[in-house]
This record gives C-alpha cells, structure tokens and sequence, in this order.
C-alpha cells in the first residue's frame, strides 16, 4: 500500500458545503459524501481533524449588515458550525468512525470542550476530531479557526476543502472562462494579490508558522485521497525555497 504523504491533516469545510444545491441548510446527500472521503483517508491512517463552518445556516456579516450586534451575530454563528459538526459526525459514525466534537464554547451536553492535549489524544487514538465554534471569539474566522488549531494539534498541512472552485485563479473563474488557476502560491502573493484563499489573519498564521495550505474542490471524487498520497492537485500555499 502506498504510503501517504501526512500523518495529520486539518481539514477546512465550509458550511455551504453541506446545502449541496439548495440555497441553504443541510443536504443529507452532501454530508454523506463529505463523511465518505473522510472515511476513505481514515482507512489510509491518517490522522484527521475538521473545523466546520456555518455558512450554510448563519451569515454573521449579513446579520450585522441588517443591524445586528457584530458579536452577537458572530456567536449566533458559532452554533451554527456545532450543529453542522453533529450532522457530520452522525455521517461518520453510521460509518464505523470513532468521531469526538470539541466546541470552543461551553455545550457540555452535546460536545466536548476544546482541550487541546485530549484532541490531540483522540488523534493518537485513530478518532476523527471535528471542532467547532470557530475560537470561540467574535470577530475571528473559521478560517482563523482552522489555522489555530492545526497549529495547536501539530498538523502537517491545511486542506481547504471548497465546494465550487478547484483551486486559487487570478480571477473568478465563474464569470472569467480565462481565469488562470495557480498550482503553487508563495504566502506573502496570496496575502499581496488579495486572492480570498483564507482571510489575511489565517493566512499570516500559516506564514508566520511555515504551514502549508492546500486548495482543492471536495466535490472533484478522489482529488483529496490523491492529495493525501501525494498528487499535485489544486493549488498550494507555502514558503519559497
């Protein structure tokens, strides 16, 4: 069997991710699909944890816009990201996946709390970690989040798993059919050329930290399981040589 090329990923999903083709919510199709490549890199051992947004449910910039309290929104969208992770972790355990939810606010009933030495146990263990809340403070990004934790756990990579784009162009590739997709990116020209890979802050935490960032489309079937293996796919966000 061939070796893979990371021990320990984390793994990006965005909220809208799971609404599969509808405007909003949970697609069942979508979620299952998402556990089922998770499933195929457990087989392989690696060791995986995922923070989740909640876009799908909750916009916390849409809330504010509308007048809301900016930190109220942005809690409000913490619970989204915890009921999406419960969702996926379901997925994963009619899957046979041994799956612990970590939450950065306090849900005693429904989640661990974040503790980084047992996540990172759970992670020795073969268990899949899914954290959730974001960090647990307003104004912070999932993706924030996920550049955190994966520092904290000590993965080797971030996978940014996106639901509609299969990398980092020049340009939107949606509404320019001569967009240019990058395979390799250096971090200060994703920051530089305002590329919306992952906000400023996550991607200056990557920087600052020589963490690689990987861009691939989930929904492309195999992509992430060649990635794993070692295949240049998408695009990847590291420091020069």
């Amino acid at each position: 069997m061939t070796q893979a090329k990371y021990n320990r990923i984390l793994l990006k999903i965005s909220g809208e991710s799971l609404k599969g083709s509808g405007p909003t919510g949970i697609d069942s199709s979508a979620v299952k699909y998402i556990a089922q490549q998770i499933a195929d890199a457990h087989a392989a051992n690696i060791e995986l944890a995922v923070v989740i947004g909640g876009g799908n449910i909750w916009r916390g910039e849409e809330a504010e816009r509308e007048g809301m309290d900016r930190a109220t929104a942005d809690y409000a969208g913490m619970l989204a990201t915890t009921i999406n992770a419960l969702a996926l972790q379901d997925a994963l355990e009619q899957r046979g996946i041994v799956t612990r939810t970590q939450s950065a606010i306090q849900m005693q009933a429904i989640a661990e709390p974040y503790i980084r030495r047992r996540a990172i146990r759970h992670l020795e263990k073969n268990r899949v970690v899914l954290f959730s809340a974001g960090t647990g403070n307003p104004f912070m990004s999932t993706d924030t989040a996920s550049a955190l934790r994966a520092l904290e756990i000590g993965a080797d990579v971030i996978m940014m798993a996106k639901n509609d784009v299969d990398g980092v162009y020049d340009s939107d590739p949606h509404t320019n059919p001569n967009a240019k997709r990058f395979s390799q990116l250096d971090y200060l020209d994703a920051l530089n050329l305002r590329l919306k890979v992952m906000d400023s802050t996550a991607v200056s935490l990557c920087m600052d930290n020589r963490l690689p960032i990987i861009v691939f489309n989930i929904f492309n079937s195999g992509d992430m399981g060649k990635i794993l293996m070692g295949d240049q796919i998408g695009t990847i966000i590291s420091g020069r040589e």
